[in-house]
């Protein structure tokens, strides 16, 4: 039998948070090497802070950032005005993943976004892991309901 993986702590980020999460952030796009200016990322960093539509959650071993994902909570008209949110960044540090992490950090995201009577919540992956993808209905998100789409800015 595996041991027990140490338990999970799960909260909102804080500012002091920034530098563990930039960290961490190297273990979604390994290979992004484009890094903006520090005062560029404390100017960013500050307005997402000071923007309640956003959260952070962070999922800490000890005082590890290990897990993090970003909530965004989006007013709306229709649906009798409730909310809904996207999640994205989803990312579990490579030395952390496979102990259930990733599933406790997405499930206490889905549950702040229905605690604010969001009426739905969806995330977008590029993976075509079947072990992502896998990983994702586990959490509980339906890849069959709705069809993406992307686009990006011009060459």
């Amino acid at each position: 039998m595996p041991p027990t993986p140490p338990p999970l702590a799960i909260r909102p980020l804080v500012d002091a948070d920034l530098a563990a999460l930039l960290a961490l952030y190297t273990h979604l796009h390994p290979a992004d090497d484009a890094r903006p200016p520090q005062p560029e990322v404390q100017a960013i960093w500050q307005g997402l802070m000071a923007d309640p539509s956003n959260r952070y959650l962070g999922g800490f071993v000890g005082t590890q950032l290990v897990s993090s994902c970003v909530l965004l909570v989006i007013p709306n008209l229709t649906r009798g005005c409730r909310h809904y949110a996207l999640i994205e960044n989803v990312v579990t540090h490579a030395d952390h993943r496979q102990r259930g992490y990733g599933r406790a950090l997405l499930h206490a995201a889905l549950a702040h976004v229905w605690d604010k009577n969001c009426y739905k919540a969806m995330l977008m992956t590029g993976s075509k892991d079947e072990s992502t993808l896998r990983f994702y209905a586990d959490a509980g998100f339906d890849g069959h309901d709705k069809q993406a789409f992307v686009a990006r800015p011009p060459a």
